[in-house]
């Protein structure tokens, strides 16, 4: 519709017929004459009305849901972080646990052997130095640590250190296949040498073909001159497998070390010898053997069997 003088005063009459009609039917209350028109028009665009109200509601709730799962997410994300924290938490405090023993076990050791000892924790391990079975630890030249020195842990010797840095070291690991020590026989003067496999057992040659060995006898370090690389008296490991005497002039072991290689994290390093031989003072306790059941079979004659006695007189 054109801008014209006709519909400017078109647009004026509505609009006062308009407020006229809602004076009306406000004045009139219940009874307004305009309420019958008012139910004809919600008849007719009742529907209409319904139908857009349920195509909007639909969209009024998905972005109320959008909201409270917004909410929602912040709520999950902040249980999620705090959960890993505890879980964290946890993991050290088992972690530090385990090293706590750990360091209680070596000191242990060193005390039983007056072992002089640096302390050190296992950074890597692997093949980055160029061996096979070395392990790196965070001890070097500043902390006193040289070349050819003894590496322990709670359980009986680790290694011997090749290379030292300023703040590191590393260690050849006893099973690497170019270690070897000097070894003893527990309760006894029967020396070997035992060399690495890798992941398999030690293997020792007795220099004595004819030694009586038997499975679960025990081995510690020989000790070296001056005491570099090797110092006495460090549990080895247990025998596990003797081969046959074939008559030569050494006898073959199998032995399986107390360290376990694969997962080291707390050690030390013995920067003071001890001043005497501890000989096997510093071996753990032997097991003790479990006892074997005693069963005693005691036969009971039938009813209807002759004793010895009735036999003789019959003949």
């Amino acid at each position: 519709m054109r801008d014209t003088r006709e519909s400017r005063l078109l647009l004026v009459l509505l609009i006062a017929i308009a407020f006229a009609l809602i004076t009306v039917d406000i004045r009139g209350g219940e009874d307004s004459p305009v309420d019958g028109a008012r139910q004809t028009a919600a008849t007719v665009f009742g529907p209409i009305e319904s139908g857009v109200s349920s195509a909007v509601d639909p969209v009024g709730n998905a972005v109320s849901a959008i909201a409270d799962s917004g909410e929602r997410h912040d709520r999950l994300a902040v249980l999620e972080e705090e959960n890993a924290a505890l879980k964290a938490r946890l993991g050290s405090d088992d972690r530090a646990r385990s090293r706590l023993k750990q360091l209680d076990k070596l000191l242990k050791v060193a005390g039983q052997g007056q072992y002089g000892i640096k302390g050190a924790e296992v950074i890597a391990i692997g093949a980055a130095q160029g061996f096979s079975w070395t392990i790196t630890i965070d001890v070097g030249a500043n902390d006193g640590i040289k070349r050819d020195m003894t590496v322990l842990n709670g359980d009986g010797l680790v290694g011997r250190v090749t290379t030292v840095g300023p703040n590191t070291a590393t260690v050849l690991l006893a099973s690497d296949p170019d270690f070897t020590v000097g070894t003893r026989m527990e309760s006894g003067d029967e020396l070997g040498f035992a060399s690495g496999q890798g992941d398999r057992p030690l293997r020792v040659e007795l220099l004595n073909g004819k030694a009586e060995v038997k499975k679960g006898d025990r081995l510690v370090t020989f000790g070296s001159q001056a005491d570099r690389p090797f110092v006495p008296g460090v549990p080895v490991g247990v025998v596990s497998r003797v081969d046959p005497s074939g008559g030569g002039l050494t006898r073959t072991l199998y032995v399986t070390p107390y360290a376990a290689f694969s997962k080291l994290d707390i050690v030390g390093v013995v920067v003071e010898s001890p001043k005497k031989d501890p000989r096997d003072t510093v071996l753990p306790p032997k097991p003790e053997p479990t006892p074997r059941p005693t069963v005693t079979v005691t036969v009971t004659p039938s009813a209807g069997a002759p004793v010895d006695g009735q036999n003789q007189q019959e003949q």
